[in-house]
């Protein structure tokens, strides 16, 4: 098994249905030891079952990231139960829902500060309060979307975030390289999680993504969980700094996927009416 030995924590799994929930399920199938965080009591009640699944009943923890004292807390309580780790999960991301929608230019500095905080610079901020427990052979792996590389309707303020985040990614990597962590992001296709439901015309862009992606499909947390796995693992030993696409190849695609009629004539293979 590729992760037996291999003793972690995820931040974020939200339920089943998570991204991060699909990254534990295949750690825990090779063999990782999983810790999992919660950020309120009200999340806790998702969370407890899940860690029940994977064997990590009393490796629950609370961890707002928007709060110093409880990253602190989540680094005292891995030290006591876990002792060294060799990964961590970051698999948070907030925006008020005022920055996900009207113009962009109207969002609050309140709003954006919000969302840079937790979505980018608690990546930082949990890596500087775990790292003195990280092995020399550790990962750190973080989640993307490409509304942080180009424009994607509706994710607004999200896609600065995750831009900003991509690039921390590159820089962490560099920086943490010497001590032997690596860092990497997964950009995942869309997928309909709880953190998705706050998006506008989600639908539409799931019909989009399957249509125009060279796969025609969309993804699932498996695949994506696998491909987490992968970069927990040290089958990826010599990757850092990636921002690694899982989404059927959506992200290559330089305009819309076309498909031919009988007489020859070129359309857009799905325009979202239909």
């Amino acid at each position: 098994m590729f992760m037996k030995g291999k003793k972690g924590v995820i931040l974020g799994v939200a339920n089943n249905k998570s991204i991060a929930y699909g990254i534990a399920k295949a750690c825990a199938a090779q063999g990782a030891e999983i810790a999992f965080t919660y950020l309120n009591d009200s999340l806790k009640k998702r969370v407890e079952p899940i860690a029940a699944e994977f064997g990590s009943s009393d490796k629950v923890y609370a961890c707002d990231v928007s709060n110093p004292a409880e990253i602190v807390a989540l680094r005292e309580s891995l030290e006591k139960d876990m002792g060294q780790i060799d990964f961590i999960v970051h698999s948070i991301a907030f925006a008020p829902k005022s920055g996900l929608s009207g113009r962009f230019y109207d969002i609050s500095k309140e709003a954006f500060d919000i969302a840079m905080d937790v979505s980018v610079y608690s990546l930082i901020e949990v890596t500087r309060e775990l790292k003195p427990l990280l092995s020399n052979n550790s990962s750190i792996l973080t989640l993307t979307y490409y509304g942080g590389a180009k424009y994607i309707p509706n994710y607004n303020l999200m896609g600065v975030a995750k831009a900003a985040l991509e690039m921390t990614t590159k820089y962490m990597a560099e920086d943490l390289g010497k001590d032997g962590i690596r860092v990497n992001a997964i950009s995942a296709g869309p997928i309909k999680t709880l953190a998705a439901a706050g998006i506008g015309e989600f639908r539409f862009m799931l019909k989009w993504n399957e249509a125009h992606a060279p796969m025609k499909k969309n993804v699932t947390i498996d695949e994506v969980g696998n491909s987490g796995m992968y970069l927990l693992s040290d089958l990826s030993s010599a990757v850092t700094g990636e921002i690694h696409y899982v989404d059927g190849g959506f992200n290559i695609m330089g305009m819309p996927a076309v498909s031919f009629d009988e007489d020859g004539k070129q359309t857009i293979a799905w325009d979202g009416n239909k």
